[in-house]
């Protein structure tokens, strides 16, 4: 990736400092060509010792099968990425009286991305097959915000503190964008600059999108303290979001929360010698999501059928257009109702932590259920019906382990537990026994496969399917199944992680430094699809298998089981960097001088014999997690050397 990149800070002031203004302008120009996901997969397809090139230097070619050279791939096809982003802002503050400040915050923010994809006639499938093959592409998404609120916090007497926020925020979002395909090219000079001299354009090769949103919220906060001690803080906020059906745009979502300090009590004064600070918190809120919903999902859809009438009228063929999508003015926000009780302690003077109990319910999921027809024309719709609890804790440590003239050491470490359980899936509209989940299609012979079910009493990213009791004799897969000789499909395990810790640890020696931290998962399921698609005797011997497979005997075709459902907890040591610092850097006319060199994604301690037990996690949270495809972009290790100079 090619970046320049550039920003401008300015503040000023005025009415004796009562007014300041903070402006800033950055930007981005970014180009880049982005790696075909299939050289991935096709890497893991072909053998390890077939060639890359023909005798005659031709790109080898693998005869009979679908599976492409993948250094043809990387070398013959062009694609290019240019994004120009923008981002500008202005905040104003104004001390309308002693306490009471006004604040005007305003962005503007537009990325725009042109793309360019060509694929020459002498590359293979799509090339050959099209006769050359382009495309363009152009995208832009514009993001508006201004929020406004006044602030007003004063001292009564010694004792009190009270804080007030009351504001209101407006933020607007259009992305809009079009593209063009074209194939047949009767020469590859022009790649994707002259999509005009292609000869084939077909019904759908050329498109165009816009799509807009808003939110609107009024918010507003008090916070109020005696003597530091015992601290009160509520919060209310109404949000109002164009996606929602007309029923339902607005929610409100208030929160409470208390908190006490023990420390400072007169009955803990025999503790002062050891403990520094001790403090209970209480608290309860509500909070709204719509990330898991698009602009247009609660209106009514008009689609392109991909059939056509003819207009005796005029007398030509028409395109006819049909219902694709119901519309549902119930549609409405997620929100998360959360209880949660906390402890802040610090001892000694050397370690400090916190733990928090929480309880959390997500109401009102969203999903696409199945409906009648009639009364609809369409018999899916999205609706907000499930419930999702989440039930646990998570403790936070830090210590100052050491401190010495030469040496310092500190740790943190952070260690947290979860339940979830999906308690509610249908109302007396809407009803599911359970929805499938994780398709997987795209392998061979699975095109109505489902590995995961979205059932009442489980957590999202349930696995669901036959339990594999091993190989018969004859390498077939032996599934358990009932007395009447059907295959059983029961509960496999979840995708959702039980643990999750963190570790951190900061030394010093004399001028070194030394930072690594690392993160691991725990308890978690993970569906191997890229061992099941290698464990396909119909590969061998034109295409990779695993090396395992060869030894195990197995004969039948790739089954869905927990065959290949692993474990997938996991350590990584995420960053290490080593730092030293110049002892007299002032000799130099500097104030600081420090070398570094940094590595990333180390190391991976795991049972997982896939590529990363660390799978992507879905936005939409009943969607499927846990899910290893071949096609899947690896994480990188990266080394990094650098130098700090401060003047």
């Amino acid at each position: 990736m090619n970046r320049l990149a550039g920003s401008l800070t300015a503040y000023q002031t005025a009415w004796q400092g009562r007014l300041r203004l903070d402006e800033g302008i950055n930007a981005n120009f970014d180009r880049w060509h982005p790696i075909d996901t299939r050289i991935f997969e096709r890497m893991v397809n072909l053998q390890p010792t077939f060639p890359v090139y023909n005798p005659d230097g031709s790109y080898a070619q693998l005869n009979g099968t679908n599976t492409e050279n993948p250094v043809e791939i990387n070398n013959n096809r062009t694609d290019d990425q240019k994004r120009h982003r923008f981002l500008g802002y202005l905040k104003m503050e104004l001390n309308i009286i002693d306490g009471l400040k006004a604040t005007v915050n305003t962005s503007y923010e537009q990325n725009s991305v042109v793309g360019g994809i060509y694929k020459p006639s002498y590359a293979r499938m799509e090339g050959q097959s099209e006769k050359g093959w382009g495309q363009r592409t152009y995208s832009d998404y514009t993001n508006k915000q201004i929020e406004l609120y006044l602030t007003y916090d004063r001292m009564f007497g010694k004792d009190h503190h009270l804080n007030i926020l009351g504001g209101y925020s407006y933020l607007n979002n259009v992305y809009e964008g079009f593209g063009s395909t074209r194939s047949g090219f009767d020469t590859n000079a022009f790649g994707y600059n002259n999509l005009g001299a292609g000869t084939d354009f077909r019904q759908g090769d050329v498109y165009s999108f816009k799509g807009e949103s808003t939110l609107v919220s009024f918010f507003g906060r008090a916070n109020y303290s005696y003597l530091n001690r015992y601290m009160i803080t509520a919060t209310l906020r109404q949000d109002g979001s164009s996606r929602f059906g007309e029923n339902h745009k607005w929610g409100t979502f208030p929160s409470i929360s208390l908190a006490w300090r023990l420390s400072d009590e007169p009955f803990m004064k025999r503790t002062s010698s050891w403990l520094d600070n001790l403090k209970v918190r209480l608290g309860f809120g509500v909070t709204g999501n719509q990330n898991g919903i698009g602009e247009y999902k609660s209106l009514s859809i008009l689609s392109a059928s991909g059939a056509a009438y003819y207009d005796a009228a005029t007398q030509t063929w028409k395109n006819a257009y049909t219902q694709s999508q119901n519309v549902n003015p119930d549609l409405k926000w997620e929100s998360t109702s959360q209880w949660n009780f906390g402890l802040d302690f610090s001892i000694f003077n050397r370690i400090n932590g916190t733990l928090e109990l929480y309880h959390k319910k997500t109401s009102d999921l969203l999903w696409t259920y199945p409906v009648p027809q009639p009364p609809y024309l369409v018999g899916t719709m999205l609706a907000n019906v499930g419930d999702l609890v989440n039930r646990g804790f998570e403790l936070t440590l830090g210590a100052n382990i050491l401190r010495t003239k030469d040496w310092t050491l500190d740790a943190n470490m952070s260690l947290a537990y979860n339940h979830q359980e999906i308690t509610k899936l249908s109302n007396d509209q809407y009803q599911a026994v359970g929805l499938q989940a994780g398709s997987l299609h795209n392998l061979r012979g699975m095109s109505n496969t489902y590995s995961q079910v979205i059932l009442e009493g489980y957590p999202a990213g349930a696995f669901w399917g036959p339990h594999c009791e091993g190989i018969s004799e004859d390498g077939k897969y032996i599934l358990t199944k009932d007395a009447d000789g059907k295959v059983v499909e029961r509960y496999l395990g979840s995708a959702q992680p039980k643990w999750n810790i963190g570790l951190s640890i900061n030394a010093t020696w004399r001028n070194f430094d030394f930072v690594a931290s690392g993160y691991g998962m725990f308890g978690q399921k993970v569906l191997n699809c890229t061992r099941m698609a290698m464990y396909d005797p119909t590969r061998f011997p034109s295409q990779n298998v695993l090396d395992d497979f060869m030894k195990s005997g197995i004969t039948d075709n790739p089954t869905y089981s927990d065959y290949f459902i692993e474990n997938g907890s996991f350590f990584r040591l995420q960053a290490l960097t080593l730092g030293y610092s110049l002892a007299h850097p002032e000799k130099l006319g500097l104030s600081r001088l420090r070398f570094y060199v940094t590595g990333e994604n180390l190391f991976c301690i795991t049972r997982y014999k896939g590529m990363d037990p660390e799978v992507a996690v879905p936005d939409n949270v009943l969607e499927s997690p846990g899910i290893e495809f071949f096609n899947s972009y690896p994480r990188p290790r990266t080394f990094s050397v650098g130098v700090n100079i401060s003047f």
